[in-house]
């Protein structure tokens, strides 16, 4: 019997999806529905397990976690890529790490769920609506504006051909842009500072690396016009938290939209939780019915795999 911990399951959604009472002659299964108050009690509560299922990028899989756990065999994430399990202590340690599949869509989607959100005032008129206001302010079209992308990834590109839906001009930027593939998709190619002068909105496309790291500072924001929005449902380290805090404030510029953040959950004390012109998601951008339901299905897949020494969708 394989003891199996579930990890930052917050909507209850392993046991909806998968049928425990099916593998009770393989797998002992415990779901942790909360995220651990520190490493500590990580240590605690993770020592007799054999194999964990981690959402990517919420409970750090660090390298003093990973020593810690002596039973720890198995490893499968949410995604291929997870840049909070530290590969190299997992490989010291020969502990197996898979991934899964993962849609790319709902971060698109979401990504206009913001856009549009801020654009037409939803958060300030859904919350009037509830106090018994009725059209307390007036919304901006979309047909005409610029969208500046930075990141014209496989999310990106989503991005930009919903923006050419709406009729909007878009531009894009970063390090390693493809000029041919901006130039089928009708993307007019941009320095980031012309970008940022430029833009109406500003939406971010990035896998986070230390080249991206606080991309977007004071200097940054001060170049945006004060009427442009920013978005950002990458990586929250990619915009200076504490800058964008202080430009919202001062409304140097009209808002932001964010579904990530420097550190989650959102501290229940954090600034921007204060801000009317931050319209904030609690990181919901891959959070789906059809993508959880491919991951957990596939993490047991996987598991099965390496207890046959077949194992799928190896990571390290």
């Amino acid at each position: 019997m394989i003891k199996v911990a579930v990890l930052d399951d917050y909507q209850n959604a392993f046991s909806q999806i998968i049928n425990v009472e099916k593998y009770k002659n393989k797998f002992e299964f415990k779901v942790f529905h909360e995220p651990f108050a520190d490493e500590q009690e990580a240590i605690v509560g993770l020592e007799e397990f054999e194999a964990l299922f981690v959402m990517r990028e919420r409970t750090m899989m660090t390298k003093t976690l990973i020593e810690s756990l002596p039973k720890l065999k198995y490893l499968m994430t949410s995604g291929m890529r997870n840049k909070a399990i530290d590969l190299e202590a997992a490989k010291k340690k020969n502990i197996i790490v898979c991934g899964t599949e993962i849609n790319s869509n709902p971060a698109a989607e979401i990504t206009w769920a913001l856009i549009i959100g801020l654009c037409r005032n939803m958060k300030q008129e859904i919350d009037n609506m509830f106090q018994g206001y009725w059209q307390t302010t007036i919304g901006l079209e979309l047909k005409g504006k610029m969208l500046g992308l930075i990141g014209l990834g496989k999310i990106g590109t989503q991005v930009a051909k919903v923006a050419k839906a709406f009729d909007m001009e878009v531009c894009a930027w970063s390090e390693n842009l493809n000029l041919s593939h901006a130039n089928e998709l009708g993307v007019l190619p941009m320095s980031k500072e012309d970008l940022l002068k430029n833009s109406d909105i500003i939406s971010i496309h990035l896998v986070l690396g230390e080249r991206y790291k606080n991309l977007i500072t004071k200097k940054e924001l001060s170049l945006m016009k004060k009427t442009a929005f920013l978005i950002n449902t990458s990586r929250g380290p990619i915009i200076n938290e504490n800058d964008l805090v202080e430009f919202l404030k001062d409304e140097k510029i009209a808002g932001a939209g964010l579904d990530v953040y420097d550190k989650e959950p959102l501290p229940q004390d954090h600034k921007l939780r204060f801000l009317q012109n931050a319209m904030l998601l609690p990181h919901i951008g891959y959070v789906t019915a059809e993508n959880y339901s491919k991951f957990y299905n596939q993490m047991v897949e996987n598991l099965l795999s390496c207890l046959e020494n077949k194992p799928l969708r190896v990571i390290s």
